[in-house]
């Protein structure tokens, strides 16, 4: 600048560098020394049990002290909600528990603990969005669980950016998750979610955490599926199934028969089959509807599957078996608005779709598993034996496995296992 603004001279300023000090610059802090990971004892793992089972599942047996857990999912999906039943009932075992909430009022989330019989003693509710006095709060408190819903209204005095910046939910985070590793305090924090089904903010909030939990479901469905996509204390296959009601969410012990409670017999297009979610075998229905189509470009509507994976297996039912998909709609569903994306579902896609091609309907008590491969080769699976034993539990009377499998498992009494190599004698056994 050449002139000054204030006095009016000109070439009056003085470039100067000014260094910052940092406190104890270069000399690391006590708890910074590297020790030897064979010096490194550990007690027996303690965890918080929320007395939801299904929740308690998805979290790898348990609430880890310390730990920082997001909760994403859809609007209106029954993230508040459930968080409100977990603070209940962790209220109701002894444990204090602290509800921060930047959206709602107390009166509000009072109203919603009412229809939820969440009416604890324990269960302390606030409404407050400035992350120095959350801390501030909990450092004073000291609860045993802590609910932040959500986090993208959170902010900091010391940041000029508004609510819901990348700054502000980086920051807001960050003083969170140390606070959590100070106290030992477990965090949930709540989350909105994108369009693309991404968490609202940067992509840097799924690093920063220990778990990352999505709801699934659609809201005009009753069923809600809680999946774990980051587990740092557990696995990332396990899945809780819930029931909305008027109550709020209620666990799903046997997630099999409530999906396949409403399934019509005799059907065709319609075929069991089982997926593996975790250490849980679950039965699921999935319904194809292949119809002639008007127009030059065959549409291939899919829900709860991989359409590509669909379009290659009607590529392979095309080239091996010889069936003319190509002048067909493909309308392919899961029933219960369950997402499953594993391979060993591939034969039960194959099934459905001939089923329907055909309209003959596929025999009763009959369930069919396998991965098929592009020359039309029935592949082995995992976790057959547990399958096998779902399947004897729900009553179903036949079983196609891959061949592979059948060579190594032991006979199955009540049950009858057929063993399929190729997609055509899987075809010739079911029609």
């Amino acid at each position: 600048m050449g002139k000054c603004p204030d006095c009016g001279q000109w070439q009056t300023f003085i470039e100067e560098t000014q260094a910052r000090e940092i406190p104890c610059a270069g000399k690391p802090h006590p708890d910074s020394q590297p020790v030897s990971i064979a010096s490194i004892e550990l007690e027996k793992e303690y965890r918080l049990l929320t007395g939801i089972k299904e929740f308690d599942r998805v979290l790898g047996g348990g609430l880890v002290p310390g730990s920082v857990v997001l909760i994403g999912g859809d609007p209106g999906i029954g993230k508040s909600t459930l968080m409100l039943q977990t603070l209940h009932c962790l209220a109701n075992q002894g444990h204090k528990t602290l509800y921060i909430s930047g959206e709602e009022s107390i009166r509000q989330i009072k109203i919603r603990g009412r229809r939820l019989s969440a009416d604890s003693h324990d269960l302390l509710l606030v409404s407050e969005i400035d992350i120095d006095a959350i801390v501030s709060m909990i450092k004073s408190v000291q609860p045993h669980a802590i609910v932040i819903d959500s986090i993208q209204t959170m902010f900091s005095s010391e940041l000029a950016s508004a609510p819901g910046s990348v700054s502000q939910i980086r920051e807001s985070t960050l003083r969170l998750m140390r606070t959590a590793k100070k106290t030992g305090i477990p965090i949930f924090l709540v989350g909105h979610v994108t369009k693309d089904g991404a968490i609202a903010g940067p992509r840097l909030l799924e690093h920063m955490v220990d778990s990352v939990l999505y709801f699934e479901g659609d809201r005009n469905n009753i069923f809600r599926i809680l999946r774990a996509v980051k587990n740092r204390f557990g696995s990332t296959n396990e899945i809780g199934v819930f029931e909305m009601n008027e109550k709020g969410l209620v666990e799903v012990a046997n997630p099999s028969a409530i999906f396949l409670s409403e399934r019509h017999l005799n059907v065709s297009g319609s075929v069991v089959t089982s997926s593996i979610e975790g250490t849980r075998p679950i039965l699921i229905e999935l319904q194809a509807l292949v119809s002639s189509t008007s127009f030059g470009n065959p549409r291939r509507t899919i829900l709860g599957l991989d359409s590509n994976r669909v379009a290659l297996l009607a590529a392979v039912i095309e080239k091996k078996i010889g069936m003319h998909l190509m002048g067909h709609d493909i309308f392919m569903n899961v029933a219960g608005g369950v997402k499953v994306d594993e391979p060993s579902i591939d034969m039960g896609i194959i099934a459905a779709i001939t089923s329907s091609f055909l309209d003959k309907p596929i025999s009763e008590g009959t369930l069919v598993v396998g991965e098929v491969g592009l020359t039309g080769e029935v592949r082995a699976i995992s976790h057959i034996d547990i399958r096998v034993v779902e399947a004897k539990k729900m009553g179903f009377k036949k079983l196609l496995v891959p061949a592979g499998n059948l060579k190594r498992m032991s006979k199955a009494k009540g049950i009858k296992l057929i063993g399929i190599s190729t997609i055509s004698e899987g075809i010739d056994e079911l029609f």
